[in-house]
């Protein structure tokens, strides 16, 4: 959706600038608090943030708007976003905020919203939630007697560590391997590592030294090369990269290889196809994911759906049609039999569990496909709609007209950032390269002209 406020991951913006100013985030926390009050009982909220300088101010002023809502507050601290949404309905909350920015740098930050099952918000809530933002909310807020409380909740550390170690089988163990997991200064620095170390693993752990400026930076899932020379330096088997809030994964195999997500959801979709659990018939993901992979799971007639951009969309898309393998290019993994939304420790630890039973190197386990060529550019922009100009839609439209049958052309704005993103791909990477220099020079001329 196109709103003022949401985008396609909640609310997200530059910290103390709108949309991320702490008036809109209490505002954010009264509109919440009264869209998922139901019945008599006290209405409460779990509230986790990721590691940045920001956070502090965030979660204040959304504290505020939910006790004025009448919500009673639990605060998690800095926790992974899926353990925000495993604790929704492990405390039984009739909703869960988080607040980060997941993958982008310290300045920003953001707004995720849960309900009370523990899934991402439909576009229809929050389409409603922002229609009440610039409304005389106060009018609904709760009477000087109903206003509710906030307090820190301990232990929720411990109940994510271990959730997380049963979607494993009780019995497997990660002892003989040696793992260097990258937290990226977020979320995840005190559970990943813990939770890798208690089922047995050598954890060397790095970038786990948050100081509110540092999440995210030249580190994680979005900046692998940390993680690939550690790798090589202690002679690991393994490289996990988590993101800044640790909804999404990149490994990175004992050559120091990088495996994204795309590999990753078909290690998993033929080891859970081969034991018969894999759902549906086939995988869920975006319009970004590699044809590789749709060829892949053809080859063993599974289906790849391809969905718009956005975990919550994957996640939508596996609950309407069944299926338990879902996720993003990116590396947001979604395995439904355990989560509901992406879940980097969990999917990390499904790859893990099938180098344990077949006991081959991740090198060799992890390249399930050749890529088709692909190649993505970003526009910055400033404002304005330059895919609606003739001259950038008549390149577009040769772009696909010359990529034929062969190859895919996505154009489309970033849902958390002002960019314009260009991916082509195809079996000749001259013919998409050439397209997507063509379409990002004409991006490049309407831009300067505006």
């Amino acid at each position: 959706m196109a709103g003022q406020y949401f985008g396609t991951d909640g609310i997200r913006g530059r910290a103390n600038k709108f949309p991320m100013t702490a008036e809109v985030a209490m505002r954010v926390g009264m509109a919440a608090g009264l869209s998922f009050q139901r019945g008599n009982h006290r209405h409460r909220v779990v509230l986790g943030k990721d590691t940045r300088l920001s956070g502090y101010m965030i979660e204040n002023a959304m504290v505020a708007g939910l006790c004025a809502a009448g919500m009673d507050v639990f605060l998690l601290g800095p926790i992974p976003t899926p353990a925000v949404a495993m604790l929704v309905r492990s405390l039984r909350a009739d909703i869960g905020v988080m607040i980060s920015a997941s993958h982008n740098p310290y300045y920003d930050n953001g707004i995720k919203l849960f309900g009370p099952d523990g899934y991402k918000l439909s576009d229809e809530i929050e389409e409603r939630i922002e229609g009440m933002l610039d409304k005389d909310i106060e009018l609904a807020l709760a009477d000087s007697d109903g206003l509710g409380r906030a307090k820190r909740v301990d232990g929720v550390h411990d109940r994510y560590i271990e959730f997380a170690k049963r979607t494993l089988p009780r019995s497997m163990s990660l002892s003989g391997l040696r793992i260097v997991v990258d937290c990226a200064n977020g979320a995840s620095y005190k559970v990943a590592p813990e939770a890798l170390w208690e089922l047995g693993a050598e954890v060397v752990a790095i970038n786990v030294e948050p100081n509110g400026f540092n999440i995210n930076k030249e580190c994680g899932s979005t900046h692998p090369a940390g993680l690939q020379k550690k790798v090589h330096e202690v002679r690991a088997d393994i490289g996990i990269a988590l993101d800044g809030d640790a909804d999404r994964v990149v490994i990175v195999d004992e050559n120091g290889a990088i495996v994204d997500g795309d590999q990753i959801m078909a290690l998993i979709a033929e080891s859970w196809h081969q034991s018969g659990r894999l759902a549906g018939g086939g995988v869920v993901s975006t319009v970004m994911s590699n044809l590789g992979l749709e060829r892949f799971l053809g080859d063993m007639k599974l289906q790849l759906h391809r969905t718009k951009v956005g975990d919550r969309y994957v996640v939508e898309h596996m609950r309407a049609h069944g299926l338990n393998v879902g996720g993003e290019q990116s590396g947001h993994i979604v395995l439904s039999d355990f989560s509901t939304t992406g879940d980097g420790l969990v999917s990390a630890l499904q790859v893990l569990a099938c180098i344990k039973r077949q006991n081959r190197p991740v090198s060799e386990l992890s390249k399930k496909f050749e890529p088709v060529p692909q190649l993505l550019k970003n526009v910055r922009i400033s404002g304005g709609k330059p895919l609606e100009e003739a001259p950038v839609k008549a390149a577009i439209e040769e772009g696909r007209n010359r990529l034929g049958k062969s190859g895919r052309l996505v154009i489309r704005p970033s849902g958390t950032e002002p960019l314009i993103r260009v991916m082509a791909e195809g079996d000749d990477p001259h013919l998409v390269e050439a397209v997507v220099n063509d379409i990002v020079g004409i991006l490049q001329e309407t831009r300067s002209a505006a």
